[in-house]
């Protein structure tokens, strides 16, 4: 898996200065569409390896960051470029909508 554990602890340094973008995905183990969007996003992960790095953050385990970005449904993908949201969505995606949160 090319995914990375995002947590409170580690969320500045993987994410917000990352040189390259970061796809975050806020899920939970208990989220059905987060469970089917996962495959998915760990098929962008290894496609797109070296040019975006992808994150996942359990928003059970990190509600700190859960309550910082506003999730209030999941699963909730945000793409961050420089530190900042660049571009969101909310709920399932199929892999095309997922890619086209990337350009």
């Amino acid at each position: 898996m090319s995914e990375v554990k995002l947590t409170a602890a580690n969320f500045e340094k993987e994410v917000l200065d990352s040189d390259i973008p970061v796809l975050v995905d806020f899920w939970a183990t208990w989220c059905g569409p987060c469970k089917m969007i996962a495959p998915l996003i760990e098929e962008l992960a290894e496609e797109y390896a070296g040019r975006i790095k992808v994150g996942k953050v359990n928003v059970d385990e990190e509600q700190e960051l859960a309550v910082k970005y506003r999730i209030s449904s999941i699963p909730t993908i945000m793409v961050f470029k420089a530190g900042e949201v660049t571009n969101m969505a909310v709920g399932y995606r199929n892999k095309a909508q997922l890619e086209s949160l990337l350009k």
